[in-house]
């Protein structure tokens, strides 16, 4: 049987969200997607817009929850269980807070750090030990209301470095499938700039 990969970007579903920065993982799958020309479908069981395309010359599933993010652990453990999914080969996808904005951080496992989205997915899943792909939204002047802040859409000059942000972690998933998570680690993990350098090999 051959190998299948799960990538779940997490945000939220609707136009208003589009391009707010808790839709980080939406909008990197959504790259993904567009790189691959591939064509997102409702899945219902799953409660989520799904994507099949070749990776790496692996059969990989794109992935965006329809549940709100709160809820996002509804989508990814039926997603795991329907696709008998080992979890070292599902992506979750997510925005962070704790890191700056232009920073790039893939992890096999570990805690939640307060991403309710994550919180939601340990609790389907019963484990934190699932690969997820932290990218950075934070600055030094966070407002006291978080929330209000990662629900607002990226400021122009914020938009514009958040697009090498998704360059570099599409490249950074396409490595994790081909090259095992500790050299993607290696190879993409901090800040994007300066992109040409990180490209040469």
């Amino acid at each position: 049987m051959d190998s299948c990969w799960l990538i779940v970007g997490l945000g939220n579903p609707g136009e208003r969200y589009a391009r707010t920065r808790h839709n980080a993982g939406f909008l990197l799958v959504d790259r993904l997607a567009e790189e691959t020309r591939a064509i997102w479908q409702e899945q219902p069981q799953w409660e989520a817009m799904v994507a099949p395309v070749q990776m790496e010359g692996q059969k990989v599933v794109l992935c965006k929850p329809l549940t709100y993010m709160n809820r996002s652990g509804l989508t990814v453990g039926a997603a795991v269980r329907s696709l008998g999914l080992p979890l070292s080969q599902l992506l979750v996808v997510v925005d962070d807070v704790d890191l700056p904005l232009g920073t790039i951080r893939l992890k096999p496992g570990g805690g939640t750090a307060g991403h309710h989205g994550l919180e939601s997915i340990q609790a389907a899943l019963g484990t934190q030990q699932f690969p997820r792909q932290r990218l950075g939204i934070g600055r030094e002047d966070l407002p006291a209301d978080l929330a209000t802040f990662v629900l607002a859409p990226f400021e122009e000059e914020e938009w514009s470095l958040f697009q090498k942000v998704l360059a570099c972690a599409a490249e950074q998933v396409r490595w994790w499938i081909r090259e095992g998570i500790e050299k993607a680690m290696s190879r993409w993990n901090g800040p994007v700039e300066p992109l040409k350098k990180r490209e040469e090999k």
